[in-house]
């Protein structure tokens, strides 16, 4: 299991915006405050599944970490845009290689087939979702998530609003892909029922 130290390291991007809005000395002290409260998470959960950790330690928990310490130097909105702004970018990121990789001959096919055994090892049960799969039909894939750990542990650690940055992220990194349409109607986060999957080949 990592630490709050090196979960932190891996989050830099979390402090290259802190440091773009506050004096350095500011920054590092909130910094420093940030590990200690995703310390005392980890130490709080640690008896959870290992594979929900794969989303809490990863994702769920420095969010909140650097969100909830945040808010006692920047007021909420600049706090959550913080957040939003950092989990934004990567997910853009994530998004354009994934398009450049949609290009490909054949690869948009694949991508739908693999979204199956794909969504059931990483937003299956084992993680802390519950599910709904359908009925596979060729080129296109429909799931929904009925309960997700970051609606929960979002909401347990006081920050609940923070779960849409997570919907969102999805819409960012398969909204526009090539040779695919990716389509939601609602989020657990956004305060619907499910969180409703649909993943189609399209023709270009």
């Amino acid at each position: 299991m990592k630490t709050a130290a090196q979960i932190m390291k891996r989050k830099r991007a979390f402090k290259d915006a802190l440091d773009a809005r506050l004096p350095k000395e500011q920054s590092d002290a909130l910094w420093r405050r940030a590990q200690r409260r995703l310390d005392e998470f980890l130490k709080q959960y640690g008896g959870i599944p290992k594979g929900v950790h794969a989303h809490t330690d990863n994702f769920i928990f420095p969010a909140a970490a650097v969100y909830l310490t945040a808010k006692e130097e920047l007021s909420p909105e600049q706090a959550y845009g913080l957040v939003e702004s950092v989990s934004s970018a990567r997910s853009d990121a994530l998004g354009r290689k994934l398009a450049k990789l949609m290009k490909l001959p054949g690869l948009p096919g694949l991508f739908v087939r693999l979204w199956d055994p794909l969504c059931r090892k990483m937003f299956g049960e084992s993680r802390g979702f519950q599910n709904v799969f359908y009925p596979k039909k060729k080129g296109k894939y429909r799931m929904d998530i009925v309960a997700c750990p970051y609606c929960r542990y979002l909401t347990e650690l006081g920050c609940p609003e923070l779960t849409k940055v997570f919907c969102e992220n999805d819409d960012r990194m398969y909204g526009s892909l090539p040779g695919l349409k990716f389509e939601r109607k609602t989020t657990l986060g956004k305060g619907g029922e499910r969180c409703d999957f649909y993943l189609e080949r399209v023709s270009t």
